[in-house]
This record gives C-alpha cells, structure tokens and sequence, in this order.
C-alpha cells in the first residue's frame, strides 16, 4: 500500500531578534532537553468515531505517545510526564498558558488537534518555545484513519528538524532477518517493521536460507541472498506490491548485493575461477562489470551517497582492511591501519564517515571512520556484533549482536541494537523474535 499524505499548511516562523531553543547534537547529549508533549485534543463525536474505524480510545492521546517515545529514544529530548501538565488539550491547542509549562520544566511544547473530515484523519500540531512564548512551527497533515502512527512519526522528523538542523529518521521502516529455533537449526525469514517496532511483516516463509537485506535508497525496494537448493540467488522485491524476481544465479557469492545511490546497479561480491572479486550489474540491461582483478578476497563493497567511489574489505595486505577506490575500480587506497582485522564497511547518507566491524584480541567492534581513514572511533565493543546500517540521517547505526553459548550450546540470542553516532545512547530495537542483518530504509515522507 503506497500511503500518501497531503501537506495542508506549512508555516515555519523565522527567526528573529528573540533566540529560539535548538539541541547541540555535535556531541552525547547528557542533558536531554525537557518537551512536553500534549495529548492532541479530539472532540466526543470524532472519538467515537475514531473508535469504531481503528479500534483506538483517544486517538490524540496514541499520535503523542508515538512522538514522544520517538524523541526520547534519541538520547536528546526528554518528554515529561502527562500527569504533571496543567493545561487540558484542548486549551493548550488553542494557546498555552507559557507559565503553566515553564512551571514543570518544559522548554519545548508540542500541541496539537485531531479531527475526521469526510472519513479522513486530520491532523494539526504545533511547536512552541516555552521560554521565548513563541510559535516556532505549524503543520497539518491529512490522511487515511489506518496512518495515524506514521502521522506522529512525521510530527517527530519535522520537530527534530526544527530543534536540530538535521533530517529526523522516524518514519523509516527497517528490514531484518527474522531468526527462530536453536543455533543449530536456526529458521530465517525476512522480516520488516517501522524504526519504532511496530507493524511487523514477515516477507517470506522460512523455507530458505536468507541473508542480508538491503534497501533501495530511492524505493521499496529490497535486495537479499537466498540459497535455493544450496545455491545462492540474488533477489529483488518489491515491498509494495510483493512482486519478486530473480536477480541472478552466482555460485559462490559471499555477501549479497547493495544498490547504487540511484538505484540502478547493485554491486556485489561472487567467486569466480577460484578468486573473489567485486562486479556491478545494470538492473536495466542486466550487463555484468567485473570492478576488481586482484589475487585476493575482495568482499563487501559500498558505494559513496555520490556513486563515485566504492568502500570495501579484502586481505590483499594479508589481512583483512578496509580500501577505497573510484567507482570504476581504479585508485585502489587502503584506509585502515589499525590494530585487528576490519569488514562490513558502510558509507555514511552524508558522505563523511565509514562505518565498519572490527576484530581485534577476541572481541567486535562497531566503529566510524573518515574517508581516508583517520579519526577511527570505537562506539561499541562485545563478543560478536556486525552489520552496520546508518539511519538516512547518519545519525544513528543500527546492528545485531550476538550472545554467547553455554557448554550445553544453549543461552544464544542475536538482537538488533542500535547507537549514536557520538558513541552515547546504545539501545535494543525490540524485535518480535531474534533478529539479524538489519538494512534501514529512507525517509518515506521524503
């Protein structure tokens, strides 16, 4: 279902002589700016409407509940308790009384109302700066009853925005692979869900072994690795309408493919006569371009947000470090000389940064680095954690981590965790059962 949302009003007040709140995000915020966020006000008659479509009591108080586990899970806002406010939504909607709110702390004000207008859900919300008495912004979204949470993961990109400078990253959806059963005889389906957990689908049966998911930066689109009797296949689907076809047969294929930039080429890593290297297929005419020629292991490449370069490991200076080359494989420059072997590097929606996994002395390590390899930073250490994926944003790195086993093989578990990219805020992502491999999608609303 493609969901469509139709912007009624924008208006952004500019900033004058009067400085209005902003969040430092250039550092781990251990101040988290305190936001109230108030229960959007809904009349009796669209309740009970409300009500009888999507099964939900008070669907303002729900939309504010979105949006404030949304902020709070950054690390950089910190919503306050509703039972502290003084002010009823309806009236706060209207105008806030700012003593009332500077009374409990509050620096930042969301308010808003929820309205049903010919069977569809309109929703308006402000922002306000508490200290400064002042409306910073005002939006109006209208849409189908059903949407309601990604209207409040909407309300939660534009208030980020607004307070940070920077794109928010909530109405995103991640994809993983499910994981069920013992170490042993592990189940893997595909699995999507909004960033939040919410509104899981699993999109295929667990019939075959899959791997590594991966979104299409401009679409719903996704690539994976599937072993169709023992052999690795590379698939597109299409998340929207569940359409599948079958990319290619690449026999000895060690990670599955990732998109281009602009979608039209994935770029892959497959064995053949004996060596692993680097190819790119055009998804147009299906023409295969061999990118590296090297006597070595050449794996896990990732294209630069402009297409122009390719990150990617291999053990071509006998152990296993990251390199950089132009997109058409020449200039190859190796950028990591740290201490432990480093893989899965993955460029960063902004161009700046690479992340990477890091081995080194028995433990894993999920770290960035700049293009050409200096300011290396550690964010995360465990036993056994991999797969990097950047929010749109290149705010925040999702990964999986793994847990030990028992002498009985028992104990093991793999969960989605997630970490700011100042090292600060590290955080499980609730998934409905062990998850692995996850690939983050771009903004939706975009």
């Amino acid at each position: 279902m493609k969901f469509r949302f139709i912007l009624l009003l924008l208006l952004l007040i500019p900033i004058k002589s009067f400085a209005l709140i902003e969040v430092d995000i250039t550092r781990g915020n251990l101040s988290p700016l305190p936001v109230a966020v108030s229960p959007l006000a809904v009349n009796n008659e669209d309740k009970k409407n409300f009500e009888n479509i999507i099964k939900k009591k008070d669907i303002g108080l729900e939309i504010s509940i979105v949006v404030e586990n949304n902020l709070k899970k950054t690390g950089l806002f910190n919503p306050l308790n509703k039972d502290a406010f003084l002010q009823k939504p309806e009236i706060a909607n209207l105008k806030p009384r700012f003593e009332d709110w500077s009374l409990i702390k509050a620096q930042a004000l969301i308010t808003g109302k929820v309205t049903l207008i010919d069977e569809r859900l309109r929703v308006e919300f402000r922002l306000w700066d508490v200290l400064a008495g002042k409306e910073m912004m005002a939006l109006a979204f209208t849409t189908v009853p059903t949407n309601w949470r990604r209207v409040g993961h909407i309300i939660t990109d534009k208030v980020y925005e607004r307070l940070t400078g920077e794109k928010g990253y909530f109405d995103t959806r991640i994809i993983y692979v499910s994981e069920e059963g013992p170490k042993t005889q592990r189940i893997k389906k595909l699995a999507i869900m909004d960033q939040d957990g919410f509104n899981t689908k699993y999109l295929t049966l667990g019939n075959e072994l899959v791997l590594t998911p991966r979104f299409n930066p401009t679409n719903q689109m996704i690539t994976y690795l599937s072993y169709f009797r023992n052999l690795p296949r590379v698939y597109l689907l299409d998340i929207e309408t569940g359409v599948q076809e079958v990319v290619g047969d690449f026999p000895g294929m060690t990670f599955a493919p990732r998109f281009s930039p602009d979608g039209k080429k994935i770029i892959m890593s497959f064995a053949m006569d004996g060596n692993s290297d680097i190819y790119t297929m055009d998804l147009e005419n299906r023409v295969v371009e061999r990118i590296t020629n090297h006597p070595s292991i050449d794996t896990s490449p990732s294209y630069s947000p402009d297409g122009k370069y390719i990150a990617f490991n291999s053990d071509r200076s006998k152990y296993q470090q990251i390199y950089v080359m132009k997109s058409d494989g020449s200039n190859v420059k190796r950028i990591s000389f740290g201490n432990g072997l480093y893989g899965t590097p993955v460029w960063s929606p902004r161009g700046d940064l690479i992340a990477f996994t890091k081995l080194h002395k028995g433990k894993f390590y999920i770290g960035v680095m700049r293009t050409d390899g200096s300011g290396e930073r550690l964010l995360t250490e465990n036993f056994y954690q991999e797969a990097p994926s950047w929010s749109p944003n290149g705010r925040v790195l999702i990964f999986y981590r793994e847990t030990k086993t028992d002498e009985k093989g028992e104990g093991f578990s793999a969960k989605l965790w997630s970490i700011d990219l100042t090292g600060y805020n590290e955080r499980q992502v609730i998934t409905k059962t062990d998850a692995s491999d996850p690939s983050w999608s771009s903004l939706l609303s975009n």
